[in-house]
């Protein structure tokens, strides 16, 4: 057995298909399938059915994938170890963010990243918050910048800014010419549109509807931030938009009034992720001191 075996069975649990698991492997067909059946051959049981369409694995492989995982994560730690010796701010950093954050904080840091990081490679992934929790338990994801709490074990939390959230409204709606600051129980009554199961935003925006006497609008669940400002902007409703969503370089929409709300302003807490025995911790250190230096949210530390 060797890692590079693991590897080909960890791909294939994946993507459920041998020929998409070779090509992520830079491999042939038939050598992954070769290798497969060697691996199944040293420990003398089946690790996958193999079906016309699609490969399951066995009650064995699931066992086997999940060990699997564990120690290529180890082994990709162990490479790490080395590197951040020679060098501890080159090779290759693997950084989650969620949708309602990654397209308006991006902008404001990926330069700032590179100049700090110059030998550094960085891959950026955006997954809901539950799916970048999974890639940091895996080790697919070296951190991931994630709304808090995040409530789970083994994974430490470096706090880096905290996001206000402005009150979306319609230009004809009576709240649209209302001084400002808004106490947030002028949502009393109020219809809120909110984003979809899944997006850490949903939760956190109901929890302001609850403080405010508001509720959800039924009947309508968007998928983006994009698509609730076009939404309030047709009249649907009100909502809940994180200031760097509203912020330059993201164009005014003609169709929506921002409102402050009045304090204790309604927020979110961001903090970059990483798993309690990843090996680049001073390095992921000074990433999370590029994210506080943001315009529009406040550092924390």
């Amino acid at each position: 057995m060797n890692l590079r075996d693991l590897e080909y069975l960890v791909a294939l649990a994946d993507h459920r298909h041998f020929g998409r698991a070779a090509a992520a492997c830079y491999v042939s067909q038939p050598t992954l399938s070769t290798q497969i059946k060697k691996l199944e051959t040293e420990l003398g049981v089946p690790l996958v059915e193999r079906g016309s369409r699609s490969v399951l694995l066995t009650p064995a492989g699931a066992e086997v994938v999940v060990r699997a995982r564990h120690l290529l994560d180890d082994a990709d730690q162990i490479r790490r170890i080395a590197k951040a010796v020679a060098d501890p701010e080159a090779g290759v950093l693997r950084l989650g963010l969620f949708p309602t954050l990654a397209p308006y904080l991006l902008p404001h840091v990926m330069d700032r990243l590179r100049a700090r990081f110059p030998r550094l490679e960085l891959l950026l992934v955006e997954e809901k918050s539950p799916a970048l929790i999974d890639q940091l338990r895996s080790g697919a994801l070296d951190a991931a910048v994630l709304a808090t709490p995040v409530g789970e074990d083994g994974l430490i939390c470096e706090p880096v800014f905290q996001e206000d959230f402005l009150l979306a409204i319609p230009p004809d709606h009576r709240l649209a010419h209302a001084e400002e600051p808004l106490p947030v129980d002028v949502l009393s009554g109020q219809e809120l549109l909110l984003l979809e199961d899944g997006h850490c935003l949903r939760e956190q925006a109901l929890d302001v509807c609850a403080r405010g006497g508001g509720r959800e609008r039924g009947g309508f669940r968007a998928t983006s931030l994009e698509t609730l400002r076009h939404m309030v902007a047709t009249g649907a409703g009100l909502t809940l938009l994180p200031r760097l969503s509203v912020s330059a370089p993201v164009p005014a929409h003609p169709g929506v009034v921002l409102k402050e709300l009045a304090a204790p302003t309604p927020h979110r807490q961001v903090a970059l992720v990483r798993r309690a025995t990843h090996v680049d911790a001073a390095l992921l250190g000074e990433v999370a001191q590029v994210l506080r230096d943001v315009p529009h949210v406040t550092p924390l530390s």
